[in-house]
């Protein structure tokens, strides 16, 4: 399981993260008059709040991000303006365009650091607020974020190795669905760290139908794997279909959740899920933005605010499961 210090960080940045929400209705920046219609619980801040992802499109992962941002948006009363693109050249002409339009914060995912780091710099060099979330834990600083919220995906890969181990595991195989991902190399590289038999493959993660036929060529022609980790729940779902079709023995483990995962866990199809609480991440980006904004408050001190990793197995399921279907966790 994750740290008991570092459970208590997240935790406890995150209440008082919406301590602070509710106590922030006066000082700072004056509030302007905005006619977009977006204004919700905290009223009509004035502030518009780019957020940039790097999400392939069909990938549910990213629902529960913006499911977060745009909770935090109504209860700032900020306007979020919500684009992506999985191409990191891409995802820096969408940094750019943020930075363009002049935007008063901008929070993205740094999945590609180098790719990004221009990017970035444009944004810090016109002076506007930027924060990291979700991947880049190792980067954001460097490259000029001010916070970053997420998971250490090493710690999590480490838990996770951690677990197959006592539990008797010798070869998984881990597999990395986007080429490139620092965060997805650090989970597989975490779980070798602590289970040195694990393999990985490479597979389309954007091609449903690409991903079951590599995994089921590979159950098929090597029975020793034993565990299955994957790296995002849409593709676990991909992974139960291959390994019935290739009648592999293995136990499946999954990064992330959605409610088909959350029900296959229920089930016993999934062992565990390792859950980085992703409508967490989207919701700690755009709130810190508007306090940095209006009242110029810094979370975390410095260091990146953890928000998992997690555990969710047949211990906590039935509690957990509902807020799945809500698309809250």
């Amino acid at each position: 399981m994750i740290p008991r210090k570092l459970g208590v960080l997240a935790v406890g940045t995150a209440a008082a993260l919406a301590l602070t929400l509710a106590a922030c209705s006066g000082g700072g920046a004056p509030q302007t008059e905005s006619n977009d219609g977006s204004g919700g619980g905290g009223g009509n801040s004035g502030y518009t709040i780019a957020m940039v992802t790097h999400e392939t499109p069909g990938d549910t992962f990213w629902d529960k991000i913006r499911a977060g941002a745009e909770q935090a948006a109504k209860d700032t009363g900020s306007e979020l303006k919500y684009s992506n693109d999985p191409q990191a050249d891409k995802q820096a002409q969408l940094i750019q365009a943020a930075v363009d339009s002049k935007v008063d914060g901008i929070a993205t995912t740094l999945v590609t650091p180098d790719a990004l780091a221009g990017a970035v710099k444009s944004a810090t060099n016109a002076g506007i607020p930027l924060v990291g979330f979700n991947s880049g834990i190792d980067d954001y600083q460097k490259l000029g974020a001010l916070m970053y919220f997420g998971s250490d995906e090493t710690l999590a890969g480490q838990t996770a190795g951690e677990r197959i181990a006592k539990a008797g595991g010798k070869h998984p195989l881990c597999v990395i669905q986007a080429a490139g991902s620092v965060a997805l190399e650090a989970r597989c590289a975490g779980v070798k760290a602590k289970v040195p038999g694990t393999e990985n493959i490479q597979v389309n993660g954007a091609d449903d139908s690409a991903v079951v036929a590599s995994l089921q060529a590979k159950l098929q022609q090597d029975p020793s794997i034993d565990y299955i980790v994957t790296l995002g729940a849409p593709i676990a779902l991909d992974a139960l279909k291959s390994m019935e079709q290739s009648s592999s023995k293995a136990k499946l483990i999954t990064f992330d959740l959605n409610v088909d995962a959350a029900q296959a866990i229920k089930d016993g199809k999934i062992e565990f899920s390792i859950d980085q609480q992703p409508y967490l991440q989207g919701y700690l980006a755009v709130s810190s933005l508007y306090l940095y904004i209006k009242n110029g408050n810094d979370i975390g001190g410095g260091k990146a605010v953890l928000t998992g990793p997690s555990f969710v197995d047949k211990d906590n399921i039935d509690a957990i499961l509902p807020f799945a279907k809500n698309n809250t966790r």
